[in-house]
Order: C-alpha cells, then sequence, then structure tokens
C-alpha cells in the first residue's frame, strides 16, 4: 500500500529480501479501519488490542547475525477514537508510523538486521488473534 504521508520505502536486495515491506503490508492489513484501544509491550512483543477486540501481535524473530527488536514505542492517548488510514516507516524501517488523519497515532522505534541476508530468519512475527 502506497501512501502521501510515508511513500514506501525500498532498500537493496542485499540489505533486506523483502521481509520488512512484507511485514508492514501484514500490519497494514491487519490494523487499518480501526482504532487502537490498547497498546502493552511485554517479554519482547507487542500487542495492539484494536476496537472490534482483535488483538494483533508483534514480536521480533532473530536467527544468529540476524535480528527485529521493537525498541520503543509511543500510543498517543488522545488519539484513540482516530481510525486508522495506514501504516508507513522511515529512516530505512527503523520508525514505523501508524497514522490517522491528524497525524501519528502511534509509532515504534525498530532495531534489525537481516544479518547475510537471505540466509537468516528477522522480521517480525505478526498474529491477529479474533476477539472471544
Amino acid at each position: 500500500m502506497n501512501n502521501d504521508r510515508y511513500p514506501i520505502e525500498h532498500l537493496d536486495d542485499e540489505i533486506d529480501d523483502g521481509t520488512m515491506p512484507s511485514n508492514l503490508e501484514e500490519l497494514t492489513n491487519a490494523v487499518v479501519g480501526h482504532r487502537i484501544v490498547s497498546a502493552e509491550g511485554n517479554e519482547g512483543a507487542l500487542v495492539l488490542t484494536l476496537d472490534n477486540g482483535r488483538k494483533v501481535t508483534l514480536v521480533g524473530q532473530g536467527d544468529c547475525c540476524a535480528y527485529t527488536a521493537l525498541d520503543d514505542f509511543f500510543l498517543d492517548p488522545s488519539s484513540v477514537d482516530h481510525m486508522i488510514l495506514g501504516v508507513g516507516t522511515t529512516d530505512g524501517y527503523t520508525t514505523w508510523h501508524i497514522f490517522a488523519d491528524f497525524g501519528d497515532i502511534m509509532q515504534m522505534q525498530v532495531g534489525w538486521s537481516a544479518g547475510n541476508t537471505g540466509y537468516y530468519m528477522y522480521g517480525f512475527a505478526i498474529s491477529v488473534e479474533d476477539a472471544t
């Protein structure tokens, strides 16, 4: 998904094998059209609870010299009434922006390296759990 606010970043094949754009697309598909009710970080995971009760979990992965880790996140509490319009990245997929019409609802700082690209696992494991 391309957007005017945060155009899709393109990385050299030696830096990323497509994992980071794929993670961006997966997260976008999970959250657009909803509101974030809460964001909780614990044990290396970030759990976003959406307005429909769905929980979207991001867990960093790593193998040998490759890794992805959520270093920090900020959710603007005043933004919970705003529907998510998109997700974008800046700075080589190290800053992730979840945004509404007025601007960023949430920012995530992400550390990552593909190591020896194509050989090791990295990126986020993203799961979506429907409300029970």
